[in-house]
């Protein structure tokens, strides 16, 4: 069976690794690839995706090769599920998603609490 979407996470992060757990858990999410970044090695994730860049933020991809990061890669992962596809079409409308986007980076200011030996003024390494 062909992914329908790549999910790029942070399993060095506890919170992320429990969030994923609980997507993979979803109806549908057979279709998905999930990559653990602290398990790439190497800089780069995929064309145009450091591994860098990808640890910072919330990333995906589509089958097509279109990434979307923060608040548009959640809506692109809810869209795939079944149980949250509506949510995700209403999270990617243009004034929500960039409300979400606000409220995602605001999480990505405190993340660093949840992966404290990990991350220093918002940078983290593998």
């Amino acid at each position: 069976m062909t992914s329908v979407l790549t999910v790029y996470f942070d399993g060095g992060c506890p919170l992320c690794r429990k969030e994923i757990a609980f997507w993979r858990r979803r109806n549908g999410a057979d279709r998905i690839d999930w990559i653990d970044l602290t398990e790439v090695p190497g800089a780069f994730v995929t064309e145009g995706l450091s591994k860098d860049d990808a640890i910072k933020r919330f990333h995906v991809q589509t089958h097509e090769g279109r990434l979307y990061s923060g608040a548009r890669a959640f809506a692109a992962l809810w869209s795939v599920l079944p149980a949250t596809r509506i949510a995700g079409w209403i999270m990617g409308l243009p004034v929500i998603v960039q409300v979400m986007e606000l409220v995602y980076r605001g999480f990505l200011k405190i993340r660093p609490l949840w992966r404290p030996h990990r991350c220093v003024d918002g940078v983290c390494d593998l």
